[in-house]
């Protein structure tokens, strides 16, 4: 069914829903990577994502009998999104099964389209089993969120526009969590060009493609753990593995504390918000064994809360050592905390937060505590704050930070 006439009807299809997102070159990962990278901004899809395009399309193949049926769907957000957009404009009613865990910001933007929501279990899967119960009671049209080819076919209108924006691409890297994105690029990609690289990228905590083509058939992970919950999905589809089997050359997996870094990176040299499952494309361009090569990073969607911002702009700053916490023993007397201070000033360290602990000790007059929060270029810069201090007689001790915001 993914075939080359249907990927050209999907991505004319899609064409009434989505911003023309085109490909961004980064001088800042093309000079830290060694390759000519290029990113692919669906987080700036209306949506916020990438899904609009498959859910979209689907929906416009339906008869008119099945949308009247009502559409349900499961969804960690962004296919959500799109499906009650979509619903939206085709005048149906949708229902969308979320996991609890999903972020506040995909759960209002749902309803925001007029779909009804309702929160069922911790993950993807929970919320896909009670969306199919709901089905069966309703008598509701599913719109699975990767395992269709149809779905899979309007994701794949990606890979057409980038061959129009890039028709020299080497390597295309695309997010994977059930498959139908995955699947979509890179068979379409394979038949505009046999020689592309389509690698695909999981969360290590939730890598359950990578373990169904170690296995040669779709297994079930027991249990995921990640903070890129649009990729957070213990059983990869069944309908679009052989597509995946077939067209995707590697898997790259990514840990956490990788898309954090990401996550920094994307702000400060784009100014793009991408949530953690987009990301995994942008940490990937470190693991890439090729240099000189074109390569596409398909950023899937961008919708964050404010409080996930807050928590990964938190510790990606002290991950890169650009906040960091030491504690001081001084002696209980006046004068002590303002020498701290211009030894720190002197080095140009900006103290952030301040805790004075006059109770660490029985004498004071000895020992009284003082844990310093502040601010540095880097590690160097940070070494060089706690040589000063050391050089002083104040022995600094590095202990982790606490939150920056309390």
């Amino acid at each position: 069914m993914m075939t080359l006439d249907k990927f050209e009807e999907a991505t004319e299809a899609v064409k009434k829903v989505i911003n023309r997102t085109k490909l961004i070159y980064s001088d800042y990962f093309t000079e830290t990577t060694g390759n000519k990278v290029y990113l692919k901004p669906e987080n700036m899809q209306f949506t916020g994502a990438y899904k609009v395009r498959g859910a979209y399309y689907k929906i416009s193949t339906l008869s008119k009998e099945d949308r009247e049926k009502g559409l349900i769907t499961a969804s960690a957000g962004n296919h959500a999104q799109g499906v009650a957009y979509a619903a939206k404009i085709y005048n149906a009613k949708a229902t969308i099964v979320m996991p609890t865990t999903t972020p506040l910001i995909k759960v209002n933007r749902t309803k925001s389209y007029g779909a009804e929501v309702v929160l069922h279990g911790d993950v993807y899967d929970d919320a896909y089993q009670h969306a199919c119960k709901l089905a069966k009671e309703n008598g509701y049209t599913f719109i699975h969120p990767f395992d269709d080819e149809v779905v899979a076919t309007g994701q794949g209108s990606i890979a057409m526009e980038i061959f129009k924006d890039l028709p020299t691409v080497d390597v295309i890297l695309v997010p994977i969590g059930g498959g139908g994105l995955a699947a979509g690029v890179s068979t379409l990609a394979k038949l505009l060009n046999p020689n592309i690289k389509v690698i695909g990228v999981e969360p290590a905590g939730a890598n359950c493609m990578q373990e169904s083509i170690k296995a040669g058939h779709v297994v079930t992970l027991p249990g995921v753990e990640t903070i890129a919950d649009g990729t957070a999905v213990k059983t990869p589809g069944t309908k679009i593995f052989p597509y995946i089997q077939k067209n995707i050359d590697d898997i790259i997996t990514i840990d956490d504390h990788e898309l954090i870094v990401a996550f920094l990176d994307m702000i400060e040299n784009h100014k793009m918000v991408v949530e953690n499952s987009g990301l995994l494309t942008v940490a990937a361009l470190k693991h890439l064994d090729c240099k000189n090569k074109k390569v596409v990073s398909i950023l899937s969607g961008g919708n964050m809360d404010v409080i996930t911002v807050s928590s990964i702009v938190q510790h990606g700053l002290i991950q890169r050592e650009r906040v960091f916490t030491v504690t001081v023993q001084l002696p209980d007397r006046p004068g002590e905390l303002v020498n701290v201070a211009t030894v720190i000033a002197q080095e140009q360290g900006n103290v952030i937060k301040l805790e004075h602990n006059q109770f660490v000790s029985i004498n004071r007059n000895s020992a009284v505590e003082l844990e310093i929060t502040m601010e540095a270029y880097g590690h160097d810069h940070k070494e060089k704050i706690v040589r000063a201090l050391k050089n002083h007689g104040y022995n600094p001790k590095i202990v982790q930070p606490k939150s920056l915001y309390n």
